[in-house]
C-alpha cells in the first residue's frame, strides 16, 4: 500500500512536472520530492517519470498511475468531506453566483431561506460573467451557480425559472413586423455567437447548427458577454435567440425581441461541480427549490 504523502508527492509532480515546485507546494525541501519519487519508482520496478536537466515528463506507465489514482484519491477526499459536513452540521462559508440579473432575484430569495434555514453559515453573493461561469466552479471559487441549463459535466438541481424565447433583431429588421417567428428562420440571417468558453451543450441549445428542419444556420461573429453579442445584434450582424426576460432586463432602444413560437422554454436553475456536492449545497438547493416554487411559470 502507498502512503498518503507518497501518493500527493507522486500526483503533485504529475501535474506540475517540476520538482522545485512540487516542493514549493508541499512545502518540504526538493531532495525530499526526489527521495519519494525514486523510492516510489524501486517499489514499482519502474521509471515513473523521464528526467532532463530541463524537463521533467510522466512515462507511460506513470501518466496510466497517474490516470487511475487521481480520481481514487479525489473520491477519498469526497468522502472525508461528506463526512465533516453531517458531523458539523451547515456551517462554514458558502459561495454562490448568480449569471445573468434575471436571475438575481431567484438567488436573492434563495439566499434568504437558506439562511433562515442555517444561520450558522455564512452565504457570499457574485454575479458570474460568461467567461468566469465554468472555471469558477472548477477552482473552487464559486460554489453553486444560478445559470441556464444546459450545462456540461456539472451537476443540476430543479428548474427555477422557466422563460418562452425570443429572437433578438436590430431595430428596424424585416423580422419586427412578425407577431412571433420560427426557428426555421435562422437558417435565413447569420446567428450571432456566444464566446468560445461556453460549453458545448449549451450553444447547441442556444444556437443550433441547424434548424429543426435541418437547414443549416449560418455563423454570425461571436461576442465576449452578452452584452457585447446584443450591441453585434444592433449592428445588424445576426440575430440571437433569447430568452423573453431579455427584453425586460436589456431593454435597448436599436435592439428588438420577436417571440419564438415554437421552441422551448429556457430553464433556470442551480449548477455545481459533482465532486462539490457537499451538505452545504445540498441545502441550498433545497432551499432554492423551496422558494421559488412560483416562479416556474412561462413568461408570456
Amino acid at each position: 500500500m502507498l502512503e498518503r504523502y507518497e501518493v500527493e508527492t507522486f500526483l503533485t509532480l504529475a501535474e506540475e512536472l517540476h520538482f522545485g515546485r512540487t516542493a514549493k507546494q508541499l512545502t518540504v525541501s526538493t531532495g525530499r520530492v526526489s527521495h519519494v519519487i525514486k523510492k516510489l519508482e524501486r517499489r514499482i520496478g519502474a521509471p515513473l517519470f523521464a528526467r532532463t536537466s530541463r524537463v521533467v515528463r510522466l512515462t507511460p506507465i506513470g501518466r496510466q498511475l497517474a490516470d487511475e489514482l487521481a480520481p481514487l484519491v479525489a473520491g477519498m477526499d469526497e468522502a472525508v468531506r461528506r463526512a465533516v459536513d453531517a458531523g458539523r452540521g451547515v456551517t462554514g462559508t458558502l459561495r454562490v453566483a448568480f449569471l445573468g440579473e434575471w436571475t438575481a432575484p431567484v438567488l436573492l430569495r434563495a439566499v434568504a431561506l437558506f439562511s433562515e434555514r442555517h444561520p450558522d453559515c455564512q452565504v457570499e453573493v457574485r454575479e458570474a460573467q460568461l467567461a468566469n461561469t465554468r472555471s469558477g466552479l472548477l477552482d473552487g471559487s464559486t460554489d453553486v451557480l444560478i445559470a441556464s441549463f444546459p450545462f456540461d459535466g456539472m451537476a443540476t438541481g430543479p428548474a427555477l425559472l422557466s422563460e418562452d424565447r425570443a429572437l433578438a433583431v436590430a431595430a428596424g429588421h424585416p423580422l419586427t413586423r412578425e407577431r412571433s417567428v420560427s426557428l426555421e428562420v435562422l437558417a435565413d440571417h447569420p446567428v450571432v455567437q456566444y464566446p468560445a468558453v461556453t460549453s458545448v451543450e449549451f450553444k447547441r441549445d442556444r444556437t443550433p447548427e441547424r434548424t429543426p428542419a435541418g437547414r443549416p444556420v449560418p455563423k454570425g461573429p461571436a461576442g465576449n458577454t452578452f452584452s457585447e453579442m446584443l450591441s453585434l445584434v444592433a449592428l445588424g450582424r445576426g440575430v440571437l435567440p433569447v430568452g423573453e426576460h431579455t427584453r425586460r432586463y436589456y431593454p435597448r432602444p436599436d435592439v428588438a425581441y420577436v417571440p419564438i413560437h415554437d421552441a422551448p422554454p429556457i430553464e433556470r436553475g442551480a449548477v455545481w461541480l459533482p465532486s462539490n456536492t457537499t451538505t452545504r449545497v445540498r441545502e441550498f438547493v433545497r432551499a432554492a427549490t423551496d422558494a421559488n416554487a412560483a416562479t416556474l411559470a412561462p413568461v408570456f
